[in-house]
C-alpha cells in the first residue's frame, strides 16, 4: 500500500504507478466518494470510452407468463 501526503491546500498526488496504470492524463475529472472513513476516488470516463465494455454479457432471460 502506498501513502500519499495532504498538502496544505488539501492536494493528495497520485502515484506514478497508479496513474500510468490508470491512463489517468491531466485535467482528467475524478468523482470523490466517502465511504465510511475513507475517500475514493473513481475516474470519470468518456462515453466513447464504455463501448464495448458489456461485450460477453449475457442478455438472455426468462420472462414471466404475464410479462411477454
Amino acid at each position: 500500500m502506498l501513502s500519499v501526503k495532504v498538502s496544505p491546500k488539501y492536494q493528495v498526488v497520485i502515484p506514478k504507478d497508479i496513474r500510468e496504470s490508470l491512463h489517468l492524463k491531466p485535467g482528467q475529472r475524478m468523482q470523490v466518494v466517502q465511504y465510511e472513513n475513507r475517500i475514493e476516488l473513481i475516474p470519470e470516463r468518456d462515453i466513447g470510452e464504455l463501448e464495448g465494455f458489456l461485450k460477453g454479457m449475457n442478455t438472455s432471460f426468462n420472462r414471466e407468463a404475464d410479462r411477454v
